[in-house]
C-alpha cells in the first residue's frame, strides 16, 4: 500500500495493493459527503459487436445485487436524504452519491455492492433494455443532441471513438446477458478504478470502507482502448425540420498537449459565451441563428474542435461564409482584452466548481486517471495565465487548418459541402 500527502492535507491518496486508487479531499464547513467509483473504460473501449454495453451496464447496476432489489437501492438512498446516479462517456464510467457525513458508510456500501455484486437478473434486464431503446429513440427525435454523434462517426468513421455511446437500437436488441458481464468482468478491474471522495470526511475511513466493499474487483488488468484515427468527413441528413443543424469541425489535442491550454481559452473566445465572437457576429449583429458556441471536446490521445449553430433554412447561406470568416480571423490577431475576458471566464469556473463536492471527487479522479497524479489548481491556474495572444493564434492555425468535419440535419440544401467549405477556409 502506498500513500501520498501528509494526514493534515485536505487531498490524500492511497494505492491498494489490489491496484484500486483511493483519493480523498477534506473540505471544511459542509456537512456532506460525495463518494463514486470512477472507472477508465467507456465507449471507446467496446467491440464493435459490443457497441452499447458501457451505458447498459450504467443501468443495470441500479437493477439490483445479490442482496438488494433495485428499489432496495433507491428507498437506501432516499431514506437518508442522499442522491444516487451514474454517467457513461467515451472513456469513462461513473457511479456515485451525495450523502450526509454520517450515511458514508451506507453510500460505500452501495457504490460497492453494484459495481462488484450486481445479479444482471433477467426480467430487469428486459425491462432496462426497453428503456435504453426509449433513451435512444428520444436521443434520435432531438436533432441538436444526435447531429452530435453523426459528427463524432464522420470524424472517427469505422472505429470505437465514433460509435454512439448509448448503442444502436439494432445492437441494443440482440445484446445478450453474457455480453454485459464479460465486458464487466474484463473492465471494471481494480487498476482501471479510481474511488474517489470529498467533503465531511477522513480518508483512512474512506480507505478501510473500500478495501472492505470493492476487495471483489477483478485483478487481471483491462484491456487498452484502440488508438482514435481521425479522417474527417461529411454527414448530411435531410428531415422536415423548421432549422437545420450544423456542426463543423477539426482535430484537436489531447489533455497533456502543450496546445490544451491555448486551445480551450481560443473555445472560449470564439464561441464560449455571450461576449464571443461568434455569438457577437453571427447573433447579434446578424440574427442569423438562435443559438451558436464552439467546443473543445479532449481525449487521451487527441480531440475535436466543433462549432455548433441551429439556424434556418435560408439563413444557412450566410452563415457558413460568415462563421468561416471568423476562423480565419482568429488565425491572423487576438487581442488582449478578448483574451483576458475568456481566461476569467475559464477560471471563474473552475474556481466556482471548486465550491462542490461532487465536482472536486470528479475532478480528483479525472486527473489521475488522465495525468497520473491531482494536479494543484494553482498549477491549472497558472498554465491559464501563461496563455499569451500569440499562443492563441498559434493553436487557431494549427486547428482551422486541418481537415474539416461536417455533420447537418434538417433542411441543409444551402449549407455548401465540404470541398467547398475546405476551398473558404483556404482563400
Amino acid at each position: 500500500m502506498s500513500k501520498s500527502a501528509a494526514n493534515g492535507e485536505p487531498i490524500q491518496l492511497t494505492r491498494l495493493p489490489s491496484g484500486l486508487t483511493v483519493v480523498t479531499e477534506r473540505m471544511e464547513r459542509v456537512e456532506t459527503v460525495s463518494f463514486g467509483a470512477y472507472v477508465a473504460s467507456g465507449a471507446r473501449h467496446e467491440l464493435e459487436s459490443e457497441n452499447g454495453v458501457s451505458h447498459f451496464l450504467e443501468h443495470m447496476a441500479f437493477k439490483g445485487t445479490e442482496r438488494r432489489s433495485a428499489a432496495a437501492i433507491a428507498e437506501e438512498i432516499e431514506a437518508v436524504g442522499g442522491h444516487i446516479n451514474a454517467y457513461t462517456a467515451r472513456e469513462q464510467t461513473a457511479y456515485y452519491v451525495k450523502v450526509l457525513k454520517e450515511d458514508t458508510t451506507l453510500a460505500v456500501d452501495i457504490i460497492g455492492d453494484i459495481l462488484t455484486h450486481s445479479s444482471f437478473d433477467p426480467e430487469e434486464l428486459e425491462r432496462e433494455r426497453g428503456v435504453i431503446l426509449q433513451e435512444i429513440g428520444q436521443a434520435n427525435d432531438t436533432p441538436d443532441d444526435i447531429i452530435f454523434d453523426r459528427f463524432q462517426e464522420a470524424a472517427f468513421p469505422s472505429q470505437p471513438m465514433g460509435r454512439p455511446v448509448l448503442g444502436t437500437e439494432e445492437g441494443i436488441r440482440s445484446m445478450p446477458r453474457a455480453t454485459l458481464m464479460n465486458y464487466m468482468r474484463r473492465h471494471y478491474a481494480a487498476s482501471n478504478v479510481v474511488i474517489a471522495a470529498a467533503g465531511a470526511l477522513e480518508h483512512q475511513r474512506i480507505v478501510d470502507l473500500a478495501q472492505a466493499h470493492f476487495a471483489d474487483l477483478p485483478a487481471d488488468p483491462a484491456p487498452q482502448a484502440v488508438a482514435g484515427a481521425y479522417h474527417g468527413g461529411e454527414f448530411r441528413e435531410a428531415r422536415d425540420l423548421d432549422q437545420v443543424h450544423i456542426v463543423l469541425g477539426f482535430p484537436a489535442v489531447g489533455y497533456s498537449d502543450p496546445d490544451y491550454y491555448p486551445i480551450l481559452l481560443l473555445s472560449t473566445l470564439l464561441g464560449g459565451g455571450m461576449s464571443s465572437r461568434l455569438f457577437q457576429e453571427i447573433r447579434e449583429k446578424r440574427g442569423l441563428v438562435y443559438s451558436i458556441y464552439s467546443f473543445a471536446q479532449p481525449y487521451m490521445d487527441g480531440g475535436l474542435f466543433g462549432v455548433y449553430a441551429g439556424t434556418g433554412e435560408s439563413e444557412a447561406e450566410e452563415l457558413i461564409p460568415v462563421t468561416l470568416d471568423e476562423l480565419r480571423k482568429v488565425q491572423v490577431a487576438v487581442t488582449e482584452v478578448e483574451l483576458a475576458r475568456a481566461r476569467a471566464q475559464v477560471k471563474a469556473s473552475l474556481l466556482m466548481s471548486l465550491e462542490s463536492t461532487g465536482s472536486r471527487c470528479e475532478q480528483l479522479a479525472r486527473q489521475l486517471q488522465v495525468h497520473g497524479r491531482v494536479v494543484p489548481t494553482a498549477e491549472t491556474v497558472a498554465k491559464l495565465t501563461a496563455v499569451t495572444t500569440e499562443d492563441v493564434v498559434r493553436a487557431a492555425a494549427r486547428l482551422f487548418r486541418a481537415a474539416p468535419t461536417l455533420a447537418t440535419m434538417g433542411p441543409a440544401t444551402r449549407v455548401p459541402d465540404l470541398s467547398a467549405i475546405v476551398g473558404q477556409l483556404a482563400g
